[in-house]
């Protein structure tokens, strides 16, 4: 049975009207003790469970929106309006398509193999907060890899799953949303890669999501052992198709709030790729956290479409000797869409790399913020580490800012450097293509596409590339496309 939540009314201030919110004040009201109190109470989960979320809900109220000691912080949450969003309080560890208990299959890691396509080697999809298919593919079974929902892996390995959330270790203490999510989380997906296994194919993690005035929080728990590796494609798009409003009313928005915990195990390697599309009225918060072990390398590839407001945050730990990171992150915008990117890598072990590089192509009255920030810490002896945003305004409209920093207490270090720059569509490379013979709105089509092109190359499946490639294609080809010329 679901226990739905009603909401809290928005708040009114003395003259009866909603109060204006500020640009750091939280779009909604359901984050509070009754919330957990409900989440244990609808799965009757243990003690320590309860306790782990009242932690995190603490952490969550006492905590900034957004801190950060090193410039004035960009945040506006305007945008969001959730007062009424009801959070889901069911942990699904069922499949809705033939009720298979998605426990047992996951412990027997053979169950709904045909569910996988043929290019993957795992597959898992998730409707709003319902199990829609899961499945490994005989190889992935056979070599004792474990793909299953949160709950399932609860009921299935309780001590063990304890141990991967007792405590927080695999979020920051001092992000507000992250914590957020470690409180309230209601669905999730746990991939466990054993030690010396290499998946040839990718591992498929798909949402679907966008009911009006809902909120689905979610964690996703990735492990690999020893000189493990594994590549995943992680998709978010709407649940639906898009829902149509009598004259002068408008859908409700809903929220995603997701969070993604890698570790990584000595000499692992790791490739996640992320495409999302989600809806127009979608608020999304995503937060990825990575602990990088000796000697692995981990390659981040995430493309931000669509969403009305979204906020995204990756925090990379190279814990490790050796330890290594490669992250592109690229956005394309429009409309009045708001894209908040946070990159934090922090060097820890000694020789560790770090490459990140952050894109935003913007037209209409799009906006993006663009904050990074290298942290090399007095053991990071021998980093070498670049971190590189640039915005591309597309329309006067549009808007970007670029925000890059370093913080460096160990000085022998191979590289510590940081770039940036915002600005239209470079004339000289007008020039030079439409000197070949090229039409000028071809010209800047390829040079806008092409500037984007490093995530869609990184996309592990040639459908999924075809697809983003669409997607980009589908976005430059909207109503002002041809503002770039002004």
């Amino acid at each position: 049975m679901t226990v739905e939540r009603a909401a809290r009314p928005a708040r009114v201030g003395r003259s009866g009207t909603t109060e204006r919110r500020g640009p750091a004040d939280l779009p909604f009201r359901f984050a509070d003790r009754d919330l957990v109190e409900a989440l244990v109470a609808e799965r009757s989960e243990p003690d320590w469970l309860l306790a782990e979320r009242l932690a995190a809900w603490s952490a969550f109220d006492a905590l900034a929106t957004e801190p950060n000691r090193l410039y004035t912080p960009y945040i506006d949450l305007r945008s969001a309006e959730l007062m009424d969003v009801r959070p889901y309080v069911r942990t699904a560890a069922v499949s809705t398509a033939g009720s298979t208990d998605i426990a047992a299959s996951a412990g027997s890691r053979t169950s709904g193999a045909g569910v996988v396509p043929a290019d993957a080697d795992g597959l898992i999809e998730l409707h709003e907060d319902s199990v829609m298919a899961i499945g490994l593919s005989a190889a992935a079974s056979a070599a004792g890899v474990v793909l299953e929902t949160l709950g399932a892996a609860l009921i299935r390995d309780p001590e063990g799953t304890r141990t991967l959330l007792e405590g927080g270790s695999g979020l920051p203490t001092n992000d507000k949303f992250a914590q957020m999510t470690r409180a309230f989380w209601t669905q999730g997906i746990v991939l466990r890669v054993p030690d010396g296994v290499r998946l040839e194919k990718p591992i498929v993690l798909r949402w679907r999501v966008g009911a009006p005035q809902r909120a689905l929080l979610t964690r996703t728990l990735i492990l690999l052992g020893e000189d493990a590796g594994a590549s995943l494609l992680e998709e978010l798009s709407p649940g639906g198709p898009e829902i149509a409003c009598a004259a002068g009313e408008t859908v409700p928005q809903a929220l995603f709030s997701g969070t993604m915990e890698l570790t990584l195990g000595r000499a692992a390697n790791l490739s996640v790729a992320s495409i999302q599309d989600l809806g127009p009225r979608q608020i999304a918060f995503h937060h990825r956290h990575a602990l990088v072990g000796p000697s692995a390398g981990l390659h981040w590839a995430l493309a931000q479409l669509g969403g009305r407001l979204v906020r995204s945050q990756v925090d990379n730990r190279l814990v490790g000797d050796g330890a290594s990171v490669e992250q592109v992150e690229i956005v394309f915008g429009d409309a009045a869409q708001l894209f908040d990117l946070t990159s934090y890598t922090t060097h820890i072990g000694r020789d560790t790399t770090g490459n990140l590089l952050s894109k935003g192509a913007l037209k209409d009255s799009a906006r993006a913020f663009m904050k990074g920030l290298i942290i090399i810490e007095k053991s990071a002896v021998g980093t070498d580490s670049f971190l590189g945003e640039f915005g591309m305004n597309l329309s006067k409209g549009a808007r970007a800012v670029a925000i890059p920093s370093l913080e460096i207490d160990q000085p022998d270090c191979r590289r510590a450097a940081h770039s940036s720059s915002v600005g239209p569509i470079d004339e000289t490379q007008l020039f030079y293509l439409e000197s070949r013979g090229i039409d000028p709105d071809d010209a800047r089509k390829f040079i806008v596409l092409g500037f984007l092109e490093p995530v869609v190359a990184r996309v592990p499946m040639a459908d999924a590339q075809d697809r983003l490639r669409e997607l980009l294609e589908a976005k430059w080809a909207g109503p002002l496309a041809d503002a770039s010329a002004a």
